[in-house]
């Protein structure tokens, strides 16, 4: 029959959501560039939070399809392979990503700069007398956070959120709907609970936010990561609210999978600052 589907494949027809997605993040982004050089006639914060907002609305709007197709039966098998090569893709898009915040810290941290903080004032001493004296990492008159407070707490409270969220998965699989309802809590309470953590430990912390390089190498690795784990919580909170509406089965939950990959990813990155940019990269410095 002429027409007849064949095939496992999804053919998705014409939608306008890409487009309007691809001129809202152009918006955002003139809006981010006006903010940076704000004066009175930029309204940069404005640009922004139009581009923002028709940012979110194109995510809701698309992933809504998705899901629409979903349970109209069109993510056959093939369709929900190729969903998972799509995810682990961009995860691995990510690695490379953190790669490069940690290829700086490397960078900063065994080729240091001479350079000295007293009282806030970063000094650079490259090519005057006494320079290779300051050669050192942390550097000089930095006092670092103690790696084994704060820093071990968030990281005892991210992996009790990987065994949360695998307990919850494990749950949804073997078709127990409230055990998988309450490992998601767990897990979005852990990572709220660790955002907060995170953002009081930057508030007491002894280095400024910019003027050395210590500080924007650790400020840029730990924020990045810890705007992943935002990005992770609004991802579990999505996935409770659809386990709530009687969403996803154990034959087909790829939504649920995705997000447990993505809070599994940033668990892994946490591991690895902690223990190069806290343990590592503070040892030997004086401690808060």
């Amino acid at each position: 029959m002429a027409g007849a589907k064949n095939h496992d494949y999804h053919i998705l027809p014409p939608d306008i959501w890409p487009l309007v997605g691809s001129f809202s993040a152009f918006v955002m982004a003139i809006g981010g560039i006006r903010w940076m050089h704000d004066d009175m006639y930029s309204f940069g914060p404005l640009i922004f939070a139009i581009g923002l907002s028709a940012v979110s609305l194109t995510f809701y709007a698309w992933w809504s399809n998705v899901i629409k197709e979903a349970h109209e039966g069109y993510h056959t098998p093939v369709v929900q392979l190729h969903l998972r090569y799509g995810m682990i893709l961009f995860i691995a898009s990510e690695v490379m990503f953190f790669v490069g915040w940690f290829w700086s810290w490397f960078d900063f941290s065994l080729f240091p700069q001479p350079v000295e903080i007293v009282d806030g004032v970063v000094t650079n001493y490259i090519g005057q007398d006494g320079a290779a004296a300051l050669l050192q990492w942390p550097p000089k008159g930095i006092e670092v956070l103690n790696a084994f407070e704060l820093p071990l707490l968030n990281t005892m409270i991210l992996l009790c959120s990987g065994t949360t969220i695998t307990w919850a998965h494990h749950s949804l699989i073997h078709g127990d709907r409230k055990s998988m309802i309450t490992g998601l809590w767990l897990t979005i309470i852990l990572g709220a609970l660790f955002s907060c953590i995170q953002a009081y430990e930057y508030s007491v912390a002894p280095f400024p936010f910019a003027g050395i390089n210590y500080s924007s190498a650790f400020y840029m690795a730990t924020g990045f990561h810890g705007f992943h784990v935002l990005v992770g919580t609004i991802f579990l909170i999505v996935c409770l609210a659809r386990a709530y509406k009687g969403h996803f089965t154990p034959q087909q939950h790829f939504g649920f999978e995705a997000a447990a990959w993505y809070w599994h990813f940033v668990d892994v990155v946490w591991l690895f600052l902690f223990i190069v940019v806290y343990v590592w990269g503070g040892w030997g410095a004086p401690v808060h």
